[in-house]
């Protein structure tokens, strides 16, 4: 009888990340909607500011990102992609994009992690000197179905662009798909000031939870899987410590 090939573990390379993976079926974001999302701030009491693409619009955006696109798929995570990818992924890599950098420079002030009251801040994929990450394959008969959830989760609304930058896995240069800065929209600050940034992380909230919370759990995920981020760890630590100026009393 023939051998049959067993099926790859996709932990082969980096066995030591098995427990650090969310598995795709417990991921919250594997059945996010916009129906969801708009469900959740309804029932919080707030006021309904996020400005959803609708559903054509995102199939578009995804179908024009992967016009070129054939076989399998890299798709490379810096942040909580990382831990919580939502994708049936066949191959995690530890990955370094050399013409990226991990930025905090995402205001939130629609109702996620901050509010226009009280905004927060989340991390983007931004031109720079370089990002460690991780890289998830997504073999070719599974991508149609699996990026239609990536770009539900990343492109529930405007702030990202869908792109293909160049990355390396072991000294070898690939390819893979990820979600940058859209410098086109407000909430995007390549312009925030360091006391800007530890304000909203520091004091930021929405239905997500806090932007202290979203910045600690970064820290400490990126800690874990072995990456550490001088710029976030120092934010954090900072943040920790922020106390709200006192309005003098007239």
């Amino acid at each position: 009888m023939p051998k049959t090939n067993p099926i790859k573990d996709p932990f082969h390379f980096h066995p030591e990340l098995r427990q650090l993976i969310k598995p795709f079926r417990d991921s919250f974001y594997r059945s996010i909607t916009t129906e969801k999302i708009r469900a959740q701030i309804e029932n919080s009491g707030q006021e309904l500011q996020i400005d959803f693409y609708e559903d054509d619009i995102r199939e578009r955006l995804r179908s024009e990102a992967l016009s070129q696109h054939t076989g399998d798929l890299y798709v490379f995570g810096y942040a909580s992609l990382m831990w919580d990818p939502a994708i049936d992924f066949s191959e995690v890599r530890r990955a370094f994009a050399p013409t990226h950098q991990r930025r905090f420079i995402l205001v939130d002030d629609k109702g996620g992690r901050g509010t226009s009251e009280q905004p927060g801040l989340m991390a983007a994929l931004d031109q720079g000197q370089g990002c460690e990450g991780l890289a998830f394959k997504i073999t070719s008969e599974k991508v149609d179905k699996e990026t239609e959830i990536l770009f539900r989760r990343e492109l529930i609304a405007p702030g990202y662009l869908a792109v293909f930058i160049p990355i390396e896995i072991d000294g070898t240069s690939q390819v893979a798909l990820t979600f940058v800065a859209d410098h086109e929209q407000p909430h995007i600050r390549q312009d925030i000031t360091r006391l800007e940034q530890i304000r909203y992380a520091a004091t930021g909230r929405g239905i997500l939870g806090t932007s202290f919370e979203y910045l600690e759990n970064t820290v400490v995920q990126l800690s874990e899987i072995g990456i550490i981020d001088p710029d976030a760890s120092e934010l954090l630590a900072v943040a920790r410590n922020y106390s709200i100026p006192q309005k003098a009393t007239p």
